[in-house]
């Protein structure tokens, strides 16, 4: 009986060259532009667009805390579709605070960021992912948005235990349906989120955002930045590796799964869409489902593209030495102190 390896086929598509591939002798402008193009299509974002709607917030609590305060507040990033966030804006007496957007990963929820157990699991996570806290402590005011799949936003047609271990499923297969991604939508939502902060311009600097995540919120701070150019520094951490060292390599969650992709770029090719603004890539070098290999194979596209735009100081690539998939914060915020100098 023949050995039947149904993956195979898989495997050798992923070793032809992409179809916008980077090409050093090629016109770069007219590339990157191709790249933006498809990248906006594929992404479903141009779909999405059409059902856009007019932006208002609900505040819906603010707390008062003695180094910040947190406001609760919901608005619509399009018809039909509330998006929760959290602002944390420091008391340290300045006229106007930069902006961090803290995007969690798959954990239980945006609740995390500002270190608000609601789940017995929480413990752990609450441990190293106060993504928001930790901004204001560094200075900076904190945007923390729930996204589509996750938390609060997890769909209600499925029950807790499930959503807990793949919770955007549902959300993100039924995007499909509707020629959309999940990805894009959370891209969207991190554009519109952006929008909401003018109601609080008198607060904030909206010339100075940067944005961080870990795994799935670092996936998204990626393609956000590709998209909203307002985003001036990211740091995705744990997200941004080659397609077949990661999520072609083994079992993902779906939402990072964009139909179209790999066939026309990898993720190196889209930092074209962020440079020259200032991009650090975060890793753990024995990261077990993003590969440090495809990391760095993906980061020396980067640096090419860098270079292309005269910009080669705005990338780096950090390895955690002996770390899996870790949000280390305290070289995460060092790094983004540093690069925003």
């Amino acid at each position: 009986m023949k050995k039947i390896d149904n993956d195979l086929i898989h495997e050798q598509l992923f070793n032809l060259k992409p179809k916008l591939a980077f090409d050093e002798n090629a016109d770069y402008g007219e590339w990157k532009q191709k790249v933006k193009q498809k990248y906006i299509e594929i992404l479903g974002l141009d779909n999405i667009a059409q059902n856009a709607c007019e932006i208002n917030i609900d505040i819906e609590e603010t707390v008062e805390f003695d180094e910040y305060t947190r406001y609760r507040y919901t608005f619509e990033s399009e018809k039909g579709c509330t998006v929760p966030c959290y602002l944390l804006i420091p008391k340290l007496g300045k006229e106007k605070y930069p902006v961090c957007v803290c995007l969690q990963g798959h954990t239980t929820g945006f609740h995390i960021s500002i270190g608000k157990k609601i789940y017995e699991e929480d413990d752990i996570t609450l441990q190293n992912n106060t993504y928001a806290l930790d901004a204001v402590k560094n200075g900076f005011a904190a945007l923390c948005v729930e996204q589509r799949g996750m938390g609060e936003r997890t769909t209600l047609r499925q029950d807790r235990g499930r959503a807990l271990t793949c919770g955007c499923y549902f959300t993100s297969m039924t995007a499909l349906l509707l020629g959309r991604t999940i990805l894009g939508e959370r891209v969207w939502d991190v554009s519109k989120a952006i929008d909401s902060l003018s109601f609080f311009s008198d607060k904030l600097d909206l010339d100075d955002i940067s944005m961080l995540g870990n795994s799935g919120g670092g996936t998204a701070t990626y393609y956000s930045a590709c998209f909203d150019e307002r985003i001036k520094y990211a740091i995705p951490s744990c997200a941004v590796c080659a397609f077949k060292d990661s999520i072609a390599e083994m079992w993902h969650c779906t939402c990072n799964y964009v139909p179209h992709m790999a066939e026309y770029f990898d993720m190196g090719e889209l930092a074209c869409l962020i440079a020259p603004r200032k991009l650090a890539l975060v890793n753990g070098e024995i990261d077990p489902i993003f590969y440090i290999k495809g990391t760095r194979e993906v980061y020396s596209v980067i640096e090419k593209i860098y270079k292309k735009e005269n910009a080669s100081e705005n990338c780096r690539l950090i390895v955690l030495p002996d770390k899996p998939h870790y949000f280390d914060k305290e070289v995460v915020f060092s790094t983004l102190n540093e690069i925003r100098k």
